[in-house]
């Protein structure tokens, strides 16, 4: 007699590339010794587990003994072992060659170590698309898992949630499997649970239920085993790939694009693409991708040149650094620093050596329809908008670092919003007197909350006036704004320069009223080093007497002439300097957001704030120079 249920048990792990050591160790410990010891400890339950390539060659480089283990519980055919891209991309993001190769990358990896190709694909994130399918035929994928609300929103009910369905796409075919909402996680005791659901089953029926157990520890899974094993009188314990073997007649669906919903969210899953438009820093990454990958696809006749760079640029598509995750994602500053790292160190590598020519070249890099302006030279790049000429990216080649890797969170904003402003550098504002420091370093971000005594200049179209491309030279103009405000009177023009290792911007403010204006200006500079405090910073003042060290935690310094930041593990100093007195406030912009329900805070920049107190006449002018270096 057939039992009424089919239990795949299964587990999906994964650590990002750029996590710590600390975060390989803690998810080996948590969830995945404790499940393949107990897989081994009890034969009668059969398991289907993903590990990421990042995931998987961390434990053979340091735990071979349970890389030992799971090469027996497969060769005793207990475990089935499922394919997907080595580092996690999110598929629907990444061309279709990308897609081909990341899978094909992994397959190579558990073949070669394991001795058996997978049979099914794991989507990271659960991103799809409908052309996916091609791409799983292509690479010799039978199926992959979808969860139950994609089933629904397909338009399926009732009994075919509970079963494997087919799907197609250029006359391309795969199966997919439905992941149950209702146990999507499990743990001890299940017993009753799964004897209640076997008892509703019709009879003749089998209903199938993929399931992920979650215990904390080696003990909690054991009791959940011992549960599992209690079972067998109504439950056949399988696998995927045997499923797929037994199953006919399968309803064909076709499904929506859709991803995992983000934690702490409701409703269906969403677009995979939507969080590019929710978080400008994603945007900003997913658009590095895109630019990257055409620097990669030029490179013609050096295929040793070409393929270091594709895998460089295949690490940097891991889906966690591009949206809010269990681990923090996109608020963590050093996945997405491990991510601009690859990407940097893949266009490096298509540089061929001794023939770039310095240039600034016009396009749309940010993918919003209108032209950016890409300063570069042998060791750096500048990226900035028309909108606010401000400058959005700035790398520096020889260490791979995008110093205006940030986020717009800071301490005292609400978490829920989502402001579509990305903090950058040379980001105009002009302010009452009265406007607070903090005010200052947040203002701009939620429309909501912008302050009336502020006029916020990084969200206004500044005129291209002039470019230079021979001298890496653009000049930029923004005119008076509409009200009766002093700030709203004044034109600003501002010209960018890059020449030797350092960025030039020279500022002209005209007052166009009819009545003398009082005001301050602040072009805010958002830096983002690799952490925070005396153990990543070393800032100092530079004055008309000289340079002094500003001691740790300091955030103020009076009538100086510049501030000079120390990067101690990039080993090199970055200097802001004007040829104008100012006033500057240092500002420790952070990010909360929940780790595994621990709420954390993960550093994302120092702002700067160099602020000029102006009084203008009517007609009046004010210059000054600024200058980024960088000294290495």
């Amino acid at each position: 007699m057939r039992k009424p249920l089919n239990l795949i048990i299964g587990s999906h792990n994964h650590v990002s590339y750029g996590a710590s050591d600390e975060e390989f160790k803690e998810i080996y410990k948590r969830r995945l010794k404790p499940f393949i010891l107990a897989l081994h400890k009890y034969p009668a339950v059969q398991g289907t587990l993903h590990y990421s390539g990042t995931l998987l060659h961390w434990i053979e480089r340091v735990h071979p003994e349970i890389f030992m283990l799971l090469k027996e519980l497969i060769s005793r055919k207990q475990v089935e072992l499922l394919g997907g891209g080595f580092y996690e991309p999110m598929m629907p993001l990444i061309s279709q060659t990308d897609r081909i190769g990341q899978i094909e990358m992994l397959t190579t990896y558990i073949r070669q170590h394991f001795g058996k190709r997978p049979q099914g694909c794991w989507l990271p994130a659960l991103a799809w698309d409908q052309n996916m399918v091609s791409v799983l035929e292509r690479c010799d994928m039978a199926y992959t898992f979808l969860p139950e609300e994609d089933f629904i929103q397909a338009g399926l009910s009732g009994e075919d949630l509970y079963a494997p369905c087919l799907t197609e796409d250029q006359g391309k075919l795969a199966v997919v499997f439905p992941l149950s909402s209702e146990f999507r996680e499990i743990q001890a005791p299940v017993f009753t649970a799964l004897e209640k659901i076997a008892s509703e089953t019709p009879s003749g029926r089998e209903r199938l239920l993929l399931v992920g157990p979650n215990p904390a520890n080696e003990k909690d899974m054991n009791d959940l085993f011992e549960d599992l094993c209690r079972c067998e009188a109504f439950v056949d314990f399988t696998t995927p790939g045997k499923v797929c073997k037994s199953k006919q007649d399968l309803k064909k669906v076709y499904f929506y694009a859709s991803s995992e919903k983000e934690p702490g969210t409701k409703g269906v899953p969403s677009h995979p693409k939507h969080f590019l438009v929710n978080y400008p820093e994603a945007n900003g990454i997913y658009s590095k991708m895109i630019f990257t990958g055409a620097l990669i696809n030029q490179v013609k006749g050096d295929k040793a040149r070409k393929r270091v760079a594709q895998e460089e640029y295949w690490k940097a598509q891991v889906y966690d650094a591009l949206l809010r995750t269990e681990s923090g994602g996109i608020y963590r500053n050093s996945l997405r620093n491990a991510v601009y790292h690859s990407l940097l160190l893949a266009e490096k590598t298509t540089r061929k050596k001794g023939v770039f020519i310095p240039s600034l070249a016009t396009f749309d890099i940010d993918l919003d329809g209108e032209e950016e302006y890409l300063f570069q030279d042998d060791h750096i790049n500048f990226y900035v908008k028309s909108r606010g000429a401000s400058v959005f990216e700035f790398d520096f080649l020889p260490k791979a670092w995008n110093y205006l890797d940030t986020f717009r969170a800071n301490n005292s904003q609400v978490k829920e919003k989502r402001p579509l402003f990305k903090r950058m550098a040379f980001t105009d504002i002009l302010a009452d007197s009265a406007v607070p420091w903090a005010a200052l370093a947040d203002t701009g971000f939620a429309p909501e909350t912008r302050d009336p005594r502020i006029r916020f200049c990084g969200r206004e179209q500044y005129l291209a006036r002039e470019t230079d491309k021979t001298r890496e030279k653009a000049c930029f103009v923004l005119g008076p704004a509409q009200g009766s405000r002093a700030v709203d009177s004044i034109e600003i023009v501002k010209q960018y320069h890059l020449k030797k290792d350092a960025l030039h911007v020279r500022y002209s403010l005209t007052n166009l009223g009819k009545e003398r204006g009082e005001f301050n200006f602040v072009p805010r500079i958002d830096l983002s080093f690799p952490g925070e405090g005396y153990l990543y910073q070393r800032i100092a003042k530079i004055t008309a007497g000289g340079r002094e060290d500003l001691g740790e935690g300091a955030v103020e310094a009076l009538q100086v002439l510049g501030l000079e930041f120390g990067d101690i593990k990039n080993e090199l100093i970055i200097t802001v300097s004007s040829d104008k007195s100012f006033d500057c406030r240092l500002v420790s912009i952070g990010a909360n957001c929940p780790v595994l329900g621990v709420e954390k805070r993960f550093y994302q920049s120092t702002c700067m704030l160099p602020l000029s107190s102006l009084s203008l006449e009517a007609g009046a002018s004010w210059s000054a120079d600024y200058t980024l270096k960088i000294t290495y």
